[in-house]
This record gives C-alpha cells, sequence and structure tokens, in this order.
C-alpha cells in the first residue's frame, strides 16, 4: 500500500535491529513489521577498499544473515538519501532477498547536479528510474501491517527524507546525537535554511518519537549512540534546541560547514548511489571504472 495522507500514524513500535559500518561510521537498520515477518532495510552500505578500488561484501552479508536465520521477508530496501560518504548495497541486498530499492523523487535533482559534474553522458538517465520507487513528501506505504510515512527533509541533499514508520522516525542526515548536533548543508542543491525548516517538522513529532541516526561520532570519547528521541534533541541538542533560531543556526552552520574537509568516499559514493547502487558500465576492455573530477569538490 502507498498513497498520500497527512493523518497521524498509530504509535506501533517496529523492531528495529541496528548494523554498523566502522569505516564511515554508518548505522543500517533491517526495520520488522512486530505482527509479521515483513521488514525493509535502510541506509545499507557496500564496502570498498578506495586506494585498491575494491569491493566487498562483508557489511551487507551481515544484513543477509539476520533476514535469512529469521525469515524475513524483505518489503523495501530504502535510501534515505544520496549518502556521500559510503556506496550503497542496495542491488546486492535485492538480488538476494527481494524488495523494492526506494529513495526520495528528489533524487532526479541530485542526478542531474551530478551526472554533469562526473560527465555520465546521454547512456545516465536523470529520471530515478534506476529506483524501484521514487516517494513522495507525506506519502504513506506499509511494511507488512505496519504503516510508515515518508516526509522530505531536504537541507544536507535535495533528496532527504525521514522515514516515519510507526512510533520511529529514521532521520538519515538531518540530525545527529544532541551532543554532535546537525548534519553538513553544503553540498549541491543542500542549504541550512532547509536544513532548520527540515529539523523542525522531525522535532513537531510526537516528543517520545524515537530517532533512529544515520551516523553516530561519539563524541568526546563516548561509546556509539544510534537512537535518540524528539525530547531528547529539542531539550538537548546543541545546534536546534529551543534557544536557538533559525538565524542563529544558519550563520553557525554554514561557518562551520567552510572548516569541514570532503568526506574521504565521495567521488565514488555519488557515482554509484546515484545510479542506485550499480557502478557504471564496463568499458570495452572489461573494466569498470570510477571517475575522479579534478577540482570539482575542491
Amino acid at each position: 500500500m502507498t498513497g498520500n495522507s497527512a493523518l497521524k500514524l498509530e504509535a506501533i513500535s517496529p523492531k528495529v535491529t541496528p548494523f554498523f559500518d566502522k569505516e564511515s561510521n554508518t548505522f543500517s537498520y533491517v526495520v520488522k513489521d512486530p505482527d509479521s515477518d515483513s521488514c525493509a532495510i535502510v541506509d545499507s552500505v557496500l564496502d570498498i577498499e578506495y586506494a585498491s578500488g575494491g569491493i566487498s561484501y562483508e557489511s551487507a552479508d551481515g544484513i543477509i544473515r539476520f533476514v535469512e536465520d529469521n525469515k524475513l521477508t524483505v518489503e523495501w530496501i530504502i535510501e534515505t538519501h544520496v549518502h556521500a560518504d559510503h556506496l550503497s548495497a542496495a542491488p546486492y541486498l535485492k538480488e538476494r532477498l527481494g524488495g523494492k530499492m526506494a529513495v526520495g523523487e528528489n533524487i532526479i535533482v541530485v542526478q542531474e547536479t551530478f551526472g554533469k559534474i562526473f560527465n555520465a553522458g546521454t547512456e545516465f538517465q536523470c529520471d530515478g528510474s534506476q529506483f524501484d520507487h521514487l516517494f513522495t513528501d507525506g506519502e504513506t506505504y506499509s511494511i507488512g501491517k505496519l504503516e510508515a510515512r515518508a516526509i522530505h527533509t531536504p537541507g544536507h541533499t535535495p533528496a532527504c527524507m525521514t522515514h516515519l514508520v510507526g512510533d520511529s522516525a529514521f532521520v538519515g542526515d538531518t540530525v545527529f546525537m544532541p551532543d554532535s548536533g546537525t548534519a553538513r548543508a553544503d553540498f549541491p542543491g543542500g542549504g541550512a535554511a532547509q536544513l532548520y525548516q527540515s529539523i523542525q517538522k522531525i522535532l513537531a513529532l510526537p516528543q517520545d518519537t524515537r530517532i533512529f541516526l544515520c551516523h553516530d561520532y561519539g563524541e568526546e570519547g563516548r561509546e556509539l549512540v544510534y537512537q535518540t528521541t524528539v525530547a531528547g534533541e529539542i531539550t538537548g541538542n546543541i545546534h536546534v534546541n529551543e534557544t536557538i533560531s533559525e538565524a542563529e543556526f544558519v550563520e553557525m552552520r554554514e561557518a562551520r560547514d567552510k572548516t569541514l574537509e570532503v568526506p574521504h568516499l565521495i567521488l565514488p559514493s555519488l557515482q554509484v548511489n546515484m545510479r542506485a547502487g550499480d557502478f557504471p558500465e564496463a568499458e570495452d576492455n572489461g573494466m569498470v571504472y570510477l571517475k575522479l573530477p579534478i577540482n570539482a569538490f575542491k
């Protein structure tokens, strides 16, 4: 079932199992309907050894083992956005487990932007057709009997979506743990004001809504954490708590973003993720190549 609705979803708690990729500090999730064997996979990771160009599947295989061991049925393989810090394993997971690969409809904006930067050619379709489904803002869908809603939350990228599944929000790169603040907003098509407004949508959810993060960085040596709540963000987030205005946030975020390094895996990640996790076609020598555009992200 999919559709468009602004109705509040029934606050059922999905069973959420996290998987952590140390190299990219990324949390992936298997989100299970508590009343059936249906599940969704959110923000999977494909392993890459950048220096050698080697690809492996350890992270994705861990998810596959979990799904098979628990006899789950994968209905969705969801990307919260086009990640710039890791590669998606969506096609690999779909081949082995089934499910629809899905992302927000503004993937088209991302494809148009980076298709030009990487000179992807006319054979690269900037229409989102590499995915099985494009979520629209406010669209409702189901994971088994569990209702979910996609919420457009741009700012980090144009295609960012938060997925509200029962009482749980999978926020991608919008907010982090309260002591880490918020995601950067300086990628093409992003913006600090947009990000602030998107975060307000998340903070307007019921205060006991569980928030599941895409990343955590263990501020000041604390243990890594993947879950917080709306209430925790409202009262404690160092960037967007209830005492900080939009203007103050934009000034802070833009100044901070100027100090951040380009993500280590941005070049391979964007080229693969804008293709829904697929690589470019092999060239006439049978080899697959990714491009390194000089000074494109300087």
